[in-house]
């Protein structure tokens, strides 16, 4: 199992690029930028392409939660935070919490190197497009899935730049689908899906792999990837191909907005 917490303080340059490679593949309909801060606008579902991100992880200003806040409202869209759970950040949760925010969804990013995935049980067996075909959208929309939500991640998927949508099929059925996005020095694991009829057999660690392949070939050495703090099975598969985990962040809405 991957860590709960990080296990050394990263490097500003490091997370400023990794938020910015997040929000090149999770394409927002708006984006402003304010010192040490991203803040991405966006009607869909996807939180990240709809939450203000800090681009270190160096104490803010408390004060800042109401200003961003404000510039949200101003452009019409609910505000929500994506803040990490580190010390560093708790003044800035309870200044969210007074203005009437709160903390859900705790979630992980996790990161790795492209040769350990590559050294990982699974072969490279995908296939990369540079658009999502019928097939492709067909799995990423498929049964027991929420149609809303997985048409607005496929519109923000569609919308990003660098980025190949990957596959993997087997007697002419796409079995497995996800999302590759290369920015900023990383490849970056969105929209993962596996036939619930297919599952147990590696295909998704066969799509890490043949992503991770592009992206050594593209001279990129790292990867990362978001993962709901309780989906067991994908942390599994993930500390298999050597992906540890970063740091854990959750987000930070009025219980009035709604999206995921």
């Amino acid at each position: 199992m991957a860590e709960a917490l990080p296990r050394r303080r990263w490097r500003a340059a490091d997370i400023e690029s990794l938020e910015r490679a997040t929000l090149q593949a999770v394409a927002p309909e708006a984006l402003e930028v304010m010192p040490g801060w991203l803040l991405p606008m966006d009607s869909g579902t996807v939180g990240r392409a709809h939450s203000a991100v800090p681009l270190s992880h160096d104490t803010p200003d408390p004060a800042l939660a109401a200003s961003i806040a404000k510039r949200y409202s101003a452009r019409g869209f609910a505000p929500v935070f994506r803040l990490p759970e580190l010390p560093a950040f708790y003044g800035m949760h309870r200044a969210l919490q007074r203005l009437g925010f709160s903390r859900v969804q705790p979630t992980l990013t996790q990161t790795a190197r492209v040769a350990d995935v590559l050294a990982g049980p699974a072969s490279p067996a995908g296939e990369l497009e540079p658009a999502p075909d019928a097939a492709w959208m067909a799995m990423f929309l498929g049964e027991g899935l929420d149609p809303v939500d997985g048409a607005s991640r496929a519109r923000s998927l569609g919308r990003a730049h660098d980025t190949l949508f990957a596959s993997v099929r087997e007697n002419g059925q796409t079995l497995a689908c996800g999302a590759a996005s290369f920015g900023h020095g990383w490849l970056g694991v969105h929209g993962m899906r596996t036939a619930a009829a297919h599952r147990g057999r590696g295909l998704a660690g066969s799509l890490l792999c043949t992503m991770a392949l592009q992206a050594q070939q593209r001279g990129i050495d790292r990867v990362f990837l978001q993962v709901d703090a309780s989906n067991a099975p994908a942390l599994s598969l993930y500390a298999r191909l050597g992906f540890t985990t970063a740091w854990t962040y959750a987000y930070w809405r009025k219980l009035r907005s709604t999206g995921a």
